[in-house]
This record gives structure tokens, sequence and C-alpha cells, in this order.
């Protein structure tokens, strides 16, 4: 009888140290998930293991450390050569990684005692040389005569298919492979993948920055020392321990991932639903390569969005999941109190209500590739910023409305559909009620239905926003809601709302800064308060958080003169210090020529009623 399951309780040394002298390897299936463990994790594993280590060496007889259960599919009737990692991917990586920087470190330990003496020294030099014997092991698979000549000859650790990566999520495979053969760290820095613009381990890959972590502990900690390190390794390799079940049916492995995953990361939506969408490519004819490619296009798009707090791939998802759930008329919508805003989850949706969309796996990829190449497209607009910053579901209704549009015609199609949205998501920030109340989120299910429909006209799609506005909100409440409400979001509203007036460009970037115009703190502050006849320190703190008192303004300038008294603030005849002067934000420019040198009380109040009036009658459309 075939066998299905073999569990086996085994150290870690002893799982990841391959058949001798064969070409077993691990194998990382294209549908899994790319490597995302985080540095906190690593550091939750370095803790576990440290503490094990120090209960160790103070009782030799204690239990080994549990580190989880690694399922592996050996279904591969054409190798079976081939561990494929259905769950225990991510950790086995990171204990790779680890062994690694252990490697290095024991190699450098060994190079400043390769000389010594003292018997002592010696007996440390040759404990540290049977440690890094039994590495040399694990990844040159050979046996104990050859790893003895490959350490003699310094051999590198090259050209080892050990692990094999086919993941189509995975955009840095390279990264494994530099880290494992690298003769030394410096060698793994100089080629580890260096993001622009980032700083820091941001500027890494989650490969090499979790490599570096492991590296900078074992040689940076000052509380390990050559025997602490021996201790250490002696525990990672033959006293940590894992259940490694290999199956045969790879159907199997799945759903024994799927009972038993308690450990490591959970898979996504968006892996959960690549893995289905590659299962569905034909094999024959390149096809599983050309959408593999497809898709990987789609990650880097995704991962860069997401970079930027954007979208990430899992709300792209759910963003085509609203388009097809409106277009296919998924939810009652023939007028706004009998729409449903029942929402399943994107799992449920794809994988057991809307299954067919699985079944033409290009088109669904082409299409949630449409999706990021909109944001693509939009991320910069100042309206769709301010969209952003108000309430993150204002996105699945501005992409619905953009996807019936060409790629090339989104930048043209945002601005009337953001300032629909914008009026409506205004209302939401001053508002004590909730997304889900029915004047928001029911309206906005009902309205789906029209944006994501050709034949209506953003005209007619305006008239509906009119229409809902006026009759579910007072013009005269929301102004005094928006007078008492002190969010910050307001105060790029109503910068934009002037620009418009004034007819002037109205643009931003992330080194803007919600500028206080009387100071909210600082050295000045009790001077400036007197000053504007602001009696009580209570007036004071309300009234600097007025909408009338902040303006936008650029972080540079911010700095400079945030603490400034006014007339300072607005003064253009000094040219050597910056201020409202040289902004290009249209209130602070038009602050230069104000009539007064003095910001009191009466002027907060008189901008903050002048700015709520400006946002009431764009929200109504007056």
């Amino acid at each position: 009888m075939d066998k299905t399951i073999e569990p086996k309780l085994k150290t870690i040394g002893e799982y990841l140290k391959l058949r001798p002298s064969s070409s077993e390897h691990f194998h990382i299936p294209s549908y899994q998930r790319a490597y995302s463990w985080s540095e906190s994790q690593c550091d939750k594993l370095w803790q576990d293991i440290v503490s094990f280590s120090t209960a160790v060496e103070n009782n030799k007889d204690l239990n080994p450390y549990f580190f989880g259960t690694i399922i592996v599919d050996s279904s591969d009737t054409n190798n079976s050569n081939k561990l494929s990692l259905i769950d225990g991917q991510q950790r086995t990586i990171t204990f790779i990684y680890l062994i690694k920087a252990l490697l290095l470190t024991i190699e450098t330990e060994i190079s400043k005692l390769k000389d010594a003496n003292d018997s002592n020294q010696q007996a440390i030099l040759d404990v540290l040389i049977l440690k890094k014997i039994n590495i040399y092991k694990i990844f040159y698979k050979d046996e104990e005569l050859e790893i003895l000549n490959k350490i003699k000859n310094q051999t590198k650790i090259q050209g080892i298919n050990y692990l094999i990566n086919d993941s189509m999520n995975e955009l840095y495979k390279d990264e494994f492979i530099n880290i494992i053969e690298a003769k030394d760290f410096v060698t793994a820095e100089i080629n580890a993948v260096k993001f622009k613009f980032k700083k820091t381990n941001n500027k890494y890959t989650n490969h090499f920055r979790n490599f570096n972590f492991f590296y900078k502990k074992l040689n940076d900690d000052k509380s390990f020392n050559k025997h602490t390190l021996n201790t250490f390794a002696e525990t990672l390799l033959n006293k940590c321990q894992v259940i490694e079940i290999k199956s045969w049916q790879e159907n199997q492995a799945i759903t024994m991932f799927n009972s038993l995953n308690s450990t490591g990361m959970p898979l996504s939506d968006a892996d959960i639903i690549s893995a289905k969408l590659y299962n569905k490519v034909p094999s024959e004819d390149n096809e599983k390569k050309v959408f593999i490619d497809k898709w990987q296009d789609l990650i880097k798009i995704a991962d860069a969005l997401n970079s930027q707090s954007i979208v990430d791939l899992d709300s792209i998802l759910q963003q085509y999941m609203y388009y097809m759930r409106s277009t296919e008329r998924d939810y009652t919508s023939k007028d706004l109190e009998s729409t449903d805003v029942t929402t399943p989850g994107l799992r449920s949706y794809f994988l057991e209500k809307n299954k067919k969309l699985l079944d033409e796996p290009f088109t669904f990829c082409d299409n949630i590739t449409k999706f990021a190449n909109i944001w693509r497209e939009i991320k910069s607009d100042p309206l769709v910023i301010i969209l952003l910053k108000l309430n993150v579901n204002s996105k699945l209704f501005l992409s619905n409305y953009l996807f019936k549009y060409k790629e090339e015609d989104v930048k043209a199609k945002v601005f009337q559909i953001s300032e629909c949205l914008l009026r409506l998501f205004i209302l939401l920030e001053i508002s004590e009620s909730g997304y889900s109340n029915s004047k928001f989120k029911t309206f906005l299910f009902f309205i789906n239905n029209k944006l994501t429909d050709t034949s209506i006209s953003i005209e007619e799609i305006k008239n509906f926003f009119d229409e809902h506005i006026t009759k579910a909100w007072k013009y005269e409440k929301e102004i005094d809601h928006i007078k008492e409400c002190d969010n910050n979001t307001l105060v790029y509203i109503n910068d934009y709302l002037y620009a418009k007036n004034k007819q002037e460009v109205f643009t931003f970037d992330n080194s803007v800064n919600v500028e206080h115009i009387m100071p909210s703190s600082g050295r000045n502050k009790e001077s400036i308060r007197k000053d504007a006849n602001i009696n009580t320190k209570e007036e004071f703190e309300y009234l600097v958080n007025k909408l009338g008192n902040k303006i936008l303004l650029e972080e540079d300038i911010n700095k400079s003169i945030s603490n400034d008294w006014f007339r300072t603030k607005k003064i253009k005849s000094i040219k050597e210090k910056a201020g409202y002067k040289d902004s290009k934000f249209k209130i602070a420019l038009d602050l230069t020529d104000y009539s007064k040198d003095n910001w009191t009380a009466e002027d907060i109040n008189t901008a903050t009623d002048k700015a709520a009036t400006r946002i009431a009658n764009f929200i109504f459309d007056k």
C-alpha cells in the first residue's frame, strides 16, 4: 500500500539536513506567498531560542523546545527529491537565515582562535569547528570526508540547489541564494537588493533585513561570548524540534495545512485566490509561465502602491468584488431603501459565491491589474489624497467608477467623481453617525450601480448626490457642525476650496504641514495669548484648534516660523526669513496682505465662519 502520510519528530538540524549526496531540495510551490516575516517575528523567535538556551545550560535534561508543524508535499512523481513546503515555508527560510548568520559568526570566532595555545581556548576552538562542520553538512548535503576537505580548502557554499523558489508571489528569489552563498556578511550586504529613497533597514527586502537582524544579534549582543555561542548553536540545532508531516498527496497536504495552520503567518486572501487562479491555468503552451509573469507584474505594482499607503493586493481584490457585485446586480438596488449592503468576505465571494470568475484566470488577472494601474495613475491627484485622508472606504467607489474607462483616460475623469464623493465624506467626517448609517453606506451601495453603469453620465450621478444630500441634511445645521469640527482633514478641504474659488491651482505633497496661525505651543504662547486678549488657557486651547486658525503650509516654512508672532509670519520685506510669502498655498499667500498685524480671537472666529460657509456651499452645491 502506498504511503500517504509520514509524520516525524525532528530537531531543526535533522529537519534542515537533506539526504547526503542527493538532489533532494526544499521547494516553494508557485502559489505560495512571498517571504514576509518581519523583524518583530524574528525577534520573538530569537528570544524564544535564547531563553531556552539559557534554561538548557542550567538543566541539561530539559525537554526539547517545539516550533510547530511543517507540512511537506512529496507527491511529484517526476521528482522524488522535491520537498514542497505547504506549511512552514516562512519558518524554514527564517531558520536557514539564522543558521547562516550563526555559521558566519562561528567562522569569525574560529579565525580569532586558530592560533590558540591555551588548552581552554583550544577546547572551545574544537567545539566551534565541530559546530561548523554540522552546519556545513546542512548546506552541502555531503558526507563527512567531503565536508572536511571543503572546510580545509575554504570552499564557498555555492551552486547548491538547497531550496528552489517557484512562488509567483516572490519578487526577490535571488536574495536567498545571495545570502546562502555569501562567504561573509559584507558580501551578503553588497549583493542585497536595496530600495532607492529608503533609509536604514527599510531599504532592504525582508530576506536580508531578517538575516541582518540575526547577524547583528549574534555579533553585537554583549551577553554573547564564545561559550554562549556554542550553547546557542547546540540548542538551535539539537534541542529545538518540529514535526515534519510528509504527504504523498498534494490535496491532502493542503487540507492538513488548512486544519493545522496555527503558527507563522496565515495565508492572505490574495494568496488563496492566486493559488486557485494558477490551478485553472492550462498546462500546455507555456500558459502557466505567462500567467506567473502577469501575476508578478501585478505584485510589483501593488507592492509599490502599498509602500506609499495607497492600496495593497487584498484591497484591490475587494474593489474588484464591489465592481462585480455592482455590475451583476448582486444586491437589491431599485431604490435606496431596498438596497442590501451585506458584504461577503473575499474568499467567500471569489471561491464560493462567484467562483466562475476564477475560470478565466487571465481575464481575472487583467482586471485587477487594471484596478492597480488606475491607482498608479491617480495616486498623486490632490483630491484623491484628500479623499483617502477623509475615509478609506471612498477608494472602493472611486475606483469602481473609473474602471469603466480606459486607463489613459482616468486622470481626466477623476475630478468630478472625486468632488461628488468628497461632499458625502465631509458630511461623514462632521457627523455623529458612523459609516454604516444608511445615509452613507446604503446610499453608496445604491449609487455604486450607477457609478459602474457606462450608460449613466457624471452629470446624472452628480444629480443623485445633490438630491440625496439635500434630502438628508440641512445646510445651516451642517455649518454649525463644521465650525465645531477640529479635524485637520477639513484644513485640506478649506485650502482646496479657497484656491478653487480664486481660480488657482491647488496641489500638495507629503511635505505639507497644518499650520496654526496663532501658535498652539512654543515659548511665546503665553505672550501671544495675552496680546490677543484671550483671557483663559481653556479659551485659548479651544480657539487655536478651530478651523479658522489652521492653514496648509510647506513643512520647511512651518518649521521655520510655526511658533512666531503673526506679524512675523506675514511680513514680506525680510527676504532672508521664510514666511507665508514663500508658500504656494493661496490662503497663506493672501495672509501677507492681511489688514492687521495681530491675530486675535475675533480673527479666528471670522475665518472659521468663512471656512464653514465655504465648505457647506461646496457640500450643498451652492
